[in-house]
């Protein structure tokens, strides 16, 4: 079957399966989306390198399929990455010029797969290349400062994309490939997704591993997971990644967290029913939605209560949880605490490129990057000078940092989360993924979301859903929140609501 006979527009993991069983060849599907990719991504920009093996690889899921290996829902499904996740053989350039040999700089090119790359390999998916990203992911907006140049939003063009992961969102929304990576430290997961109408899911802290991706705070508050059109699809792709793995330490805590029968194994379209749902407000964050904004907020109320759930005004007022926020200056309401370790994760993330690397320290990094300092006075970083323990980290980036103010402040927001969510008797909570509409794709403004600092910070799950859209054609999402390791919740409770609502629009592609 030849690749015009593939239309790959929409499909779902579902879908990829079905034509394998009509015949269509993971060969024939890979080279549909590279088609799709030629043909359009000079528009959206989305991707900034392609997998050459990858027509390969799929042929090598056929000839397992031919000899009638059973092979799981992912083989053979196309997939893209994020540009900060290392795949061997690739650069890995984090969107800066230095690390980019097609921008005059030198490519980073890793000798291993990250975790969970390796483990989308073990899957059987088809990595058809990486995505764009800002420089060293730092913002949760867009990617305009990319040395590849801006991503556009493939939903809403002349709108921010949402970051860092914005590459990875545009791919998805435009049909490049079935299904995204996407990783988060502050939004870029949750961001993109609701940017464009997709669904994502940002995973507890130490569900999945975070070795092998360029960090921001790797130590702290990275997180991996997918984006995807549908939440069946997410679900699938979080079996794949979930779990403890030896070459990341932190996974331990996952030992035991796990639904035993998998993500996909929760899906229901009734598990709304019964369950106690908390509202955005004050006591949460005293920052209010636009009048817009409540007005979609106010119709999603209503089709959850439609679902049979019980919705619970404000749940977090006179808890003092909103007091725990500290908006880190120079910033739109974003926490960076945590972010102090990104120096010595920085110096591990490069050790463990190899002895043949272009870069194998951080004191390299700073000396590669002087001229454009990403911790200067003009440096996308700047704002790291305000991180209290920042200064220490400097004097030894090499040494574990300090991290006993941002653990405080850990369990200062788990003890509330906990407090509230136990005196309400919540299952979890609903609110709008941001406040207002996107910004302008060039301009001052950022995504005004709802959730960014507070779930980084505690290491709590999300996920998003597609919950309608702005006069403008903007998207509407929400975001389910729960307590750690209640990703099968989550997931259950959004898979009820996509199914009874279908909220997500085919965007226009041209």
């Amino acid at each position: 079957m030849t690749q015009e006979s593939v239309d790959v527009a929409e499909m779902t993991v579902a879908d990829v399966q079905g034509a394998f069983a009509r015949g269509v060849t993971a060969e024939a599907m890979a080279a549909a989306c590279l088609e799709r990719i030629a043909r359009l991504d000079g528009r959206y920009n989305a991707i900034v390198a392609l997998n050459p093996d990858a027509l390969d690889d799929a042929r090598a899921i056929d000839q397992r399929r031919a000899a009638g290996e059973t092979l799981g829902a992912l083989a053979g499904v196309p997939i893209v990455i994020k540009d900060t996740m290392d795949m061997a053989g690739a650069p890995s350039t984090g969107g800066w010029h230095f690390f980019s040999s097609k921008a005059g700089g030198t490519d980073l090119i890793p000798t291993t797969d990250c975790a969970v790359v390796a483990r989308m390999r073990a899957a059987g998916c088809v990595i058809l290349g990486k995505t764009n990203v800002p420089i060293l992911s730092h913002t949760g907006s867009h990617a305009n400062d990319s040395w590849a140049g801006p991503t556009l939003n493939v939903v809403v063009p002349d709108r921010m994309p949402g970051g860092s992961s914005a590459g990875t969102a545009s791919a998805v929304a435009a049909s490049y490939a079935v299904l995204g990576l996407a990783e988060e430290t502050g939004g870029s997961i949750q961001n993109p997704a609701s940017a464009q109408g997709l669904v994502g899911v940002k995973p507890t802290f130490g569900l999945v591993p975070n070795t092998g991706v360029m960090p921001l705070a790797g130590s702290t508050r990275d997180v991996m997971g997918p984006i995807a059109r549908c939440v069946r699809d997410a679900a699938l792709v979080l079996d794949a990644l979930a779990g403890y793995g030896s070459e990341d330490p932190k996974t331990v805590a996952a030992i035991g967290k796990l639904p035993s029968k998998g993500y996909t194994a929760a899906l229901s379209t009734t598990a709304l029913r019964g369950k106690r749902l908390g509202l955005y407000g004050p006591g949460w964050r005293d920052l209010p939605l636009s009048a817009e904004a409540a007005a979609l907020y106010e119709r999603a109320q209503g089709e959850l209560e439609s679902r049979r759930a019980t919705l619970v005004g404000d749940p977090f007022a006179g808890s003092g949880f909103a007091d725990l926020a500290e908006p880190t200056p120079g910033l739109a309401y974003f926490d960076a605490r945590g972010l102090e370790s990104i120096l010595y994760d920085t110096h591990q993330y490069l050790e463990r490129m190899g002895p043949d690397a272009t870069v194998k320290s951080f004191a390299e990094f700073a000396e590669r990057t002087k001229s454009e300092d990403a911790f200067g006075p003009s440096g996308v970083l700047s704002f790291m000078k305000h991180i209290r323990p920042f200064a220490a980290c400097v004097a030894d980036p090499t040494s574990p940092p300090d991290l006993s103010e941002f653990l405080a402040v850990r369990e200062a927001y788990l003890a509330k989360f906990e407090e509230v969510m136990a005196a309400h008797r919540l299952d979890a909570l609903v609110f709008p993924q941001m406040r207002a509409e996107l910004p302008p794709l060039q301009g001052p403004g950022t995504v005004l979301e709802t959730t960014v600092c507070e779930i980084n910070i505690a290491g709590l799950p999300g996920v998003t859903v597609p919950a309608g859209a702005y006069a403008s054609g903007s998207p509407f999402n929400l975001i389910f929140v729960g307590r750690l390791w209640s990703e099968s919740d989550l997931l259950a409770m959004a898979n009820d609501y996509e199914s009874a609502t279908f909220h997500r629009k085919y965007p226009v592609i041209t």
